[in-house]
């Protein structure tokens, strides 16, 4: 792709856990960019994941619904690219309420694309996930898999990345996708899997664990996710989708076993609860198309693991203020487990 006329880009769900992080380290990296952050702070967005960059003249933070037209339109002003990040995202949510989903990721993607294209936005990557090719009994997908998602938030991304792609091939859009793994480290919103269990294992609750814990899933550490969006934003080629992932398959129970011995706690604190409704059984994405565009994983898991563990004990307070006082997350909590106490 040629150098974009302007360095200033539009990107969705920047104080979201890997939007924030990669505003952030673009920031970093380029001293000549310039951010507009547009992010609704739902849930589970949080301006203080950008407590770094609040001074920065390069970032302008817009507090605002992708899925508001006007305001998407005057968040895009002056862009040259968007890198599309803003979406719900937690699985077991969209399984006690869709709605929100298919309006956030499919609607908001619309009304973006849709922004994007009377503006003649030059670039726009869609961060996707590898739910879309849904369950993968071996082997590794490739980005040419056939779409299989099973729950309605995978349904919700799999829309949003195909309605992407078809701007493409409608109105000649420079359009690229990305569909990342399972992503880790600080300021997860605790109601992941990572944070989730650290957040009860050092609260003395139990970690509830579906079925028989042998689902396996990816993990790679968001430093390296964010840095295979902006290695596909800036040298993938139009119209391309871009698997992200790392070398690092674990099953659930494998997963809690390590983090509870790096946390000096015993297994008995694993609770097992009936399985989520259609739960995939193993995700497996090869990102060799990505490598070869010069992306490379940076972190080692053991390492990368241990200090996502080491921040959340360090910033205990950030997460009890969620777990404790968010209305919101204890109804979801409660609601969530309260029915699966029994294997």
């Amino acid at each position: 792709m040629a150098s974009l006329a302007k360095k200033k880009y539009l990107v969705t769900g920047g104080a979201g856990f890997i939007g924030s992080y990669l505003v952030k380290d673009w920031l970093a990296l380029d001293p000549q960019v310039q951010i507009v952050n547009l992010d609704k702070l739902t849930y589970s967005g949080d301006i203080s994941r950008l407590d770094d960059v609040h001074k920065n003249p390069r970032h302008a933070f817009i507090k605002g619904d992708v899925c508001d037209s006007k305001t998407v339109e005057r968040a895009m002003e002056g862009c040259s690219g968007v890198i599309h990040l803003a979406a719900e995202t937690h699985v077991d949510r969209s399984l006690l309420d869709g709605k929100v989903f298919f309006d956030t990721n499919l609607y908001g993607t619309y009304v973006l694309l849709e922004a994007a294209r009377k503006k003649g936005i030059e670039r726009f990557l869609y961060v996707s996930t590898d739910e879309v090719y849904g369950s993968c009994d071996k082997g590794f997908f490739k980005e040419d898999a056939p779409a299989n998602p099973s729950s309605p938030y995978s349904v919700s991304k799999t829309a949003g990345d195909l309605l992407a792609l078809s701007y493409g091939g409608t109105h000649g859009m420079d359009i690229v996708v990305t569909r990342g793994a399972n992503t880790y480290g600080p300021y997860q919103y605790p109601e992941k899997v990572i944070p989730l269990f650290i957040a009860n294992a050092l609260s003395g609750e139990k970690l509830p664990l579906y079925g028989d814990g042998l689902q396996i899933r990816n993990w790679i550490y968001v430093a390296d996710h964010c840095r295979g969006i902006l290695t596909a934003f800036k040298k993938g080629k139009k119209g391309e989708a871009y698997n992200i992932s790392s070398k690092n398959y674990l099953t659930n129970i494998d997963l809690t076993r390590r983090l509870l011995k790096a946390l000096g706690k015993s297994e008995s604190m694993i609770e097992r609860v009936k399985d989520r409704l259609g739960h995939d059984r193993r995700y497996a994405i090869d990102p060799s198309k990505l490598k070869k565009l010069g992306w490379k994983e940076a972190f080692e898991f053991d390492e990368a693991f241990a200090s996502t563990i080491a921040w959340y004990r360090k910033h205990e307070a950030w997460w009890r203020a969620i777990k404790e006082k968010n209305l919101e997350f204890k109804k979801y909590y409660q609601k969530a487990y309260a029915a699966r106490k029994k294997s």
